[in-house]
């Protein structure tokens, strides 16, 4: 199956966190999809692992072919397997442009950067995947400052993570260091997703 289109309020419900840090996603208690939520729900140990992958794959919006690669990226690298997933996810430049708060959503930041505005190091880059590593510095084309600067007024109180250093005037940003398993936004067992594809 190709990338979901359906409405993104029903993934955050299906897997009972919120994917996106907008009001729509987090201001209600998160049920079952369905007028009533499904209640004769049987959880399996199955069902269990599979939720736990399904919420880091939303909130970070990749299919279950890149999901499956960037597991055999970090179980084939140095150091704990859980701390080198979360690293590889949250290095992707979509999801770094949305920890600096230009984009309210992952979709969001994707397009700016599918659009060609974005600039690593002084270099054009549009793909959303591309991994940044400490030391990059993240610079916008000019024709889209001003709707960066909407978007970091309508998200105004965002918390740009520690990793990050991020000038806001000069829409400036440079990877500092190496991200850790704390800046996903939710709690998540990391364990259970790397048994999941054992």
């Amino acid at each position: 199956m190709g990338r979901y289109l359906g409405p993104k309020l029903k993934l955050s419900r299906r897997v009972g966190v919120p994917i996106a840090d907008i009001p729509k996603h987090t201001v209600k208690e998160l049920e079952l999809p369905g007028m009533h939520g499904y209640r004769g729900r049987r959880v399996t140990e199955y069902g269990v692992r599979l939720t736990e992958k399904q919420k880091l794959r939303y909130h970070y919006g990749v299919l279950e072919r890149q999901f499956r690669r960037y597991m055999d990226m970090a179980k084939k690298s140095k150091g704990n397997t859980a701390n080198s997933m979360v690293q590889i996810l949250e290095q992707r430049l979509d999801n770094v442009l949305r920890r600096l708060g230009v984009g309210r959503t992952i979709w969001a930041t994707r397009q700016i950067v599918a659009h060609g505005h974005v600039k690593v190091n002084g270099v054009k880059t549009d793909i959303a995947s591309f991994l940044v590593k400490p030391g990059d510095e993240i610079t916008f084309k000019e024709g889209i400052h001003k709707v960066l600067r909407d978007n970091m007024e309508q998200g105004a109180g965002h918390n740009v993570p520690g990793w990050l250093e991020w000038n806001p005037a000069a829409l400036v940003a440079k990877v500092n260091a190496l991200p850790t398993p704390e800046d996903v936004p939710f709690e998540v067992n990391m364990n259970l997703i790397i048994e999941f594809y054992r």
